[in-house]
């Protein structure tokens, strides 16, 4: 019965489905308040005696009055009954579903079913894992991933791991060489790293014989016949573009191209400039090195503006040992630092300087480095050890220094060599070995 004095609801007409069913939900709730004394036993109005013995609960679990179906319809609410529910509110009949799909091979997620969308199929570049094919690859393979470990701390390691690698050809061991040359001009940072493994290494790995019946290949050779490889590159074509390659690319790519190619300029010099000075260039080489760069024989002519910055970045990593080391070095430092000045006030017919402001500073820089006796202070981080920065902060603490630079001597020698070893000797070409053409 209505409880005394509350007013019948009014009826009504809802518009659409969303609107009934909330019109329905309603009128439920306003039964079963009426019939609850104060709202204190909802399940006692919608389900009588059985309501009773659930004691209030929504779902009425027993009695002959039904207090689960007799007072609402539990479709409306779109939930599962809470009796069906498990321990933290879970549905032991999804439950039951799921682990029986699991048995079966059915639907599971990631596979395509109601448990979550396929997974795409491999793009084709997409990485695969591979066996090499050939010795070739497979001697790739082994040095890369080794030279991809460098540091200065693990030096020793990685030299004993590439030595470990069983070199059977000349031509696998131009390929070893061609590993380590290629990591050194794309990653210049550690030049002096990669100078240091190939010192390391000349002693240790397989001489061969000479197809052509001459000198033994060996290290030392294989590795002055890719330098000069490469620097044969710079002198001819380094920053030259094809015709093919101007129809086929837009300004910025070429631009771009341009720029990787004087960074490889770059960091060749750098490499050959440390390279002498652990020994394996002599100062002849250099010597005539600078001089083709600067077009000391051809008065009539001017450098790219390229082959004057690598001049510069030679000689600031040479330069005191050159001078120092060999009367014959020295000599080359005079006649290409009179080339330099020369270059650094050249004009042209308007009387406009022909070189930009940015190489005449490049050079004026290197003049005052040389007269300062190679002593600089440089802000450009290298790749060093633990103990060596150890050793850096404690001097920067002592000397009350914390803008990042360092004075150094420009071009000096590892401390591990013996000063005054090497540089001097018998300075002829680079070697008897035929050079190739740059791949």
């Amino acid at each position: 019965a209505d409880r005394p004095g509350a007013p019948a609801p009014p009826p009504r007409q809802p518009a659409d489905r969303g609107a009934a069913f909330a019109a329905q939900r309603l009128d439920r709730f306003a039964a079963m308040w009426s019939g609850s004394s104060g709202g204190k036993n909802w399940g006692a109005a919608a389900g009588g005696k059985g309501a009773k013995a659930g004691k209030g609960a929504w779902s009425g679990g027993g009695g002959g009055g039904g207090g689960d179906d007799a007072g609402m319809d539990r479709s409306m609410f779109g939930t599962a009954r809470l009796a069906d529910r498990g321990p933290g509110g879970r549905d032991r009949d999804r439950d039951r579903n799921a682990r029986g799909d699991r048995r079966s091979g059915g639907p599971q997620r990631g596979s395509g079913g109601s448990g979550g969308a396929a997974l795409p199929a491999p793009s084709a570049n997409a990485y695969r894992l591979s066996m090499p094919q050939s010795r070739a690859d497979e001697l790739k393979r082994q040095a890369q991933s080794h030279l991809n470990k460098i540091a200065p701390d693990n030096l020793d390691k990685i030299a004993d791991r590439i030595k470990d690698i069983q070199v059977a050809s000349s031509e696998e061991l131009e390929l070893v060489i061609g590993l380590i040359m290629k990591k050194a001009l794309t990653e210049p940072h550690y030049c002096e790293t990669y100078a240091d493994l190939v010192y390391k290494l000349q002693g240790v790995m397989p001489e061969f014989e000479s197809p052509d019946g001459g000198k033994p290949v060996n290290f030392k050779r294989t590795l002055l016949t890719v330098c000069q490889t490469e620097f044969d590159g710079i002198i001819d074509d380094a920053l030259e573009f094809t015709e093919e390659e101007r129809a086929s690319k837009d300004k910025e790519e070429l631009e771009f191209l341009k720029t990787q190619r004087k960074k490889r300029c770059l960091a060749t010099m750098k490499f050959i400039g440390h390279l002498f000075l652990r020994n394996l260039l002599k100062a002849g080489i250099i010597g005539q090195v600078i001089e083709s760069l600067a077009m000391c024989k051809e008065v009539d002519r001017l450098p790219e503006d390229h082959k004057v910055e690598c001049i510069c970045e030679l000689l600031n990593s040479i330069g005191y040992t050159l001078e120092s080391d060999s009367e014959r070095g020295a000599k080359a430092i005079e006649r290409v630092c009179g080339r330099l000045r020369e270059l650094k006030e050249a004009k042209d017919k308007a009387g406009k300087f022909i070189y930009p402001k940015r190489l005449q500073f490049q050079i004026q820089d290197l003049m005052d480095t040389k007269k300062g006796g190679w002593v600089k202070k440089v802000f450009k981080a290298t790749a060093k050890t633990k103990e060596e920065i150890k050793e850096e902060a404690k001097r920067d603490e002592r000397q009350q220094r914390n803008d990042g630079s360092e004075v150094v001597v420009a071009g000096q020698k590892p401390a591990y060599l013996a000063a005054g070893a090497g540089g001097k000797g018998d300075d002829g070409p680079w070697q008897s070995v035929a050079s190739k053409s740059r791949k």
